[in-house]
């Protein structure tokens, strides 16, 4: 009886350790897209494109595909203008899946354009990506995204 306890107890144990293993990889993914997109889309950092994207990235806008090229051209251009509207991203995510190395997240992006303290646009998106893991940690391989209403 008592072998059979410690047995439950183990068992016990490495359950929740690998709950807790998925679940950080879960708030990983979480992280690498709200800081992604506050670095490429709201910061304009064209250097964030390699912290958070591998070189193959693509974009599917809209209809239109983005690669790596018009990501930059994009950046450069929007960093460039003198406006001082700010963007603010906001998540909500619908389902994170993680396989070895691959992991797909599907959620609703909510981005507010502000002067000041006057929100002066509100764009929301239905969005999914794929990240894949590398030495450097997680990044985006595939980002595809619609405009939703609210």
């Amino acid at each position: 009886m008592k072998r059979i306890f410690q047995l439950l107890i183990i068992f016990i144990g490495i359950t929740a350790m690998s709950q807790n293993s998925e679940m950080k990889k879960e708030d990983q993914i979480k992280e690498l897209i709200s800081n992604s997109f506050q670095k490429i889309f709201s910061d304009l950092d064209p250097q964030s494109l390699d912290t958070y994207c591998t070189q193959d990235f693509l974009l599917l806008e809209t209809g239109e595909v983005w690669d790596m090229d018009k990501m930059r051209n994009y950046i450069d251009r929007a960093s460039k203008q003198k406006s001082k509207v700010i963007r603010f991203n906001s998540f909500d995510f619908v389902e994170i899946k993680i396989e070895g190395k691959m992991a797909w997240v599907a959620y609703h992006n909510k981005a507010e354009f502000k002067s000041g303290e006057e929100v002066i646009r509100e764009l929301n998106w239905l969005e999914s990506a794929t990240a894949i893991l590398t030495e450097e940690g997680w990044k985006l391989q595939l980002l595809h995204s619609t405009i939703a209403e609210e």
